[in-house]
């Protein structure tokens, strides 16, 4: 399929997907999650189709993935049924961990992180736990203003296990994230914004609109420009000094004389906007 065909495309396959794809731009993807009576909670169902929707955003040369809720909630974390006995008793957690559901979810999230296109989280309503957690391994997340975001695990006995305990340390500073790890803080967009944990709050209403609004602001950069850039900032985000200089310079050494360092260059020079050309 032409990428200008992409628009007419809408969400595709068939119906009762848990994660519905879709083509909102000719360069933009978009993933929702599509279990709202279980407040879209991470099956192995829904699992296994998000990480299909990472392959086939990169593969169509998506410059940016949204990733959105149906219903009230963007995500609520895990689904305790996978930390349930055969019986039906809470409990058995070593036989999720034994089962590898937890194994799972993190190496989805860590997709996410590592992607090399941009990854928007379009909080429609709550994003709580493990959906907390994929926020978090998102760039940028927008959130509408009744939403609520954090992670609560400590009210069940848990902790947040898939990185949300290390990437809210980073994002927020140590004393901010021991205050809402530790209460289980359900936290309010407003507190949420001043704290930069997300990039802005709007109404429910809009929160999809103004994703795709901050996505289609990824084409004035180049794509291989952005992936090096984004891979070094989260390589910094665990490095010291030193080597956050490094890794930054290495960076930058598998951009310079590239084509779009070369598009960059002139297009400065001639007092122009660039034309980079598409991911490759």
């Amino acid at each position: 399929m032409d990428a200008t065909d992409r628009t007419a495309e809408g969400a595709d396959g068939a119906e009762g997907q848990a994660v519905s794809f879709s083509w909102p731009e000719p360069d933009i993807a978009l993933a929702t999650f599509n279990r709202p009576r279980e407040l879209n909670t991470l099956s192995l169902e829904l699992l296994a189709e998000l990480d299909a929707a990472l392959d086939r955003a990169v593969a169509g040369g998506a410059r940016c993935l949204v990733l959105t809720g149906s219903g009230r909630a963007f995500c609520v974390g895990a689904h305790l049924k996978y930390f349930t006995a055969g019986d039906g008793r809470i409990g058995s957690g070593r036989f999720a961990l034994r089962d590898n559901y937890l194994a799972h979810i993190t190496r989805v999230f860590d997709r996410i992180e590592a992607l090399p296109i941009p990854v928007i989280a379009a909080i429609n309503g709550f994003a709580l736990g493990g959906g907390c957690e994929m926020a978090l391994s998102c760039d940028l997340r927008i959130i509408a203003d009744g939403a609520r975001i954090g992670v609560p695990e400590v009210r069940i006995g848990a902790l947040a296990g898939a990185g949300g305990v290390q990437k809210l340390h980073r994002l927020v500073g140590r004393g901010k994230a021991m205050e809402w790890i530790l209460l289980g803080t359900h936290i309010e967009p407003a507190d949420a914004l001043a704290h930069g944990l997300v990039t802005a709050v709007v109404p429910a209403d809009r929160v999809l609109d103004e994703a795709l609004a901050w996505a289609k602001r990824f084409r004035i950069a180049g794509p291989r420009a952005v992936e090096q850039s984004k891979m070094a900032v989260h390589l910094c985000g665990d490095a010291d000094l030193a080597n956050a200089r490094r890794i930054g310079l290495e960076a930058l050494s598998m951009l310079i004389d590239g084509p779009e360092w070369q598009e960059g260059m002139a297009a400065f020079m001639q007092k122009r906007e660039p034309r980079f050309p598409g991911r490759s």
